[in-house]
């Protein structure tokens, strides 16, 4: 009898069997939905990254996602300025490069991946353009590195695209164009890998603490030339040896001061261990 007992408790199930068993349900549907979820948003972003959205559509995705900061009527708020009269060429730039919608306040909005579709931000710039125009694309010749069709003497100048910066950039991105630091937090980005329409842009819209540069400062040509300047930079080949991030003497000289001493230093305490 203490037997047919002792096999009947061992034959019933855990109080904890059926709790670990509908777990176990739950998290099996949960992740079939989950993935079913992320396949139908992934159609669904390609989808519109490749149908053509409309002024209209960038209405709504602004409505949706930028006028808590910038106000629907584009007035700005206490949160973001205004954006009358930015254009369409400062808000493609502004999303294309991450830097909106802003992560976090801060001296300075980074650059980061962006979350909108290329067909999204068009859009988007698109409806400010048509609410408040602004600034606007430039036309091919000047960030493709073109004469431009209505000069006839008019001639790709790599030289005096480098001398343009030099004179009116290096200031602050670097000769080598590596970037730099400024005041209270603040930086230069490095331009080593930016596109030339978001070189452009910069120079036509002055983002953050970035001056303006009109006509009035440098022309179409010039700008063109500037540009022209950088992409060569870009896709120049290395001939060798370390670049040290392009700072010239000061990355340099701090890299002759730690290895160089500190090879020195070793070999004095090698020969004095040595001799002793």
């Amino acid at each position: 009898m203490a037997r047919e007992k002792k096999r009947r408790s061992r034959g019933r199930r855990s109080p904890f069997a059926a709790a670990a068993l509908i777990g176990a349900g739950l998290l099996l549907t949960g992740g079939v939905y989950a993935g079913a979820t992320a396949a139908m948003a992934s159609t669904d972003t390609q989808t519109s990254a490749t149908a053509e959205l409309t002024a209209a559509d960038g209405q709504k995705l602004f409505n949706a996602n930028c006028a808590t900061c910038h106000g629907m009527d584009l007035q700005g708020t206490t949160e973001g300025p205004s954006l009358i009269g930015v254009g369409e060429l400062a808000v493609e730039f502004q999303m294309a490069t991450g830097r909106m919608p802003l992560q976090m306040q801060g001296p300075q909005a980074p650059q980061k991946h962006p979350q909108f579709t290329e067909a999204q931000i068009r859009a988007v710039a698109a409806y400010v353009q048509s609410a408040a125009p602004g600034p606007t694309y430039p036309e091919g010749w000047v960030t493709d590195g073109e004469t431009n069709p209505d000069d006839s003497s008019d001639e790709v100048s790599l030289s005096k695209g480098a001398e343009l910066f030099r004179i009116n950039c290096a200031m602050c991105h670097n000769v080598a164009a590596a970037g730099g630091a400024l005041t209270e937090g603040k930086y230069a980005p490095a331009l080593t890998s930016t596109s030339a329409l978001h070189i452009y842009a910069a120079m036509v819209t002055g983002p953050q603490n970035m001056p303006v540069f009109g006509d009035m400062n440098l022309s179409d040509e010039d700008k063109r030339d500037i540009i022209a300047a950088l992409v060569y930079q870009q896709n120049e080949v290395q001939v060798g040896g370390f670049t040290l991030g392009s700072l010239g003497p000061v990355s340099e000289g701090l890299f002759i001061w730690i290895f160089g001493i500190g090879a020195l230093v070793a070999l004095t305490v090698w020969i004095t261990a040595k001799s002793n």
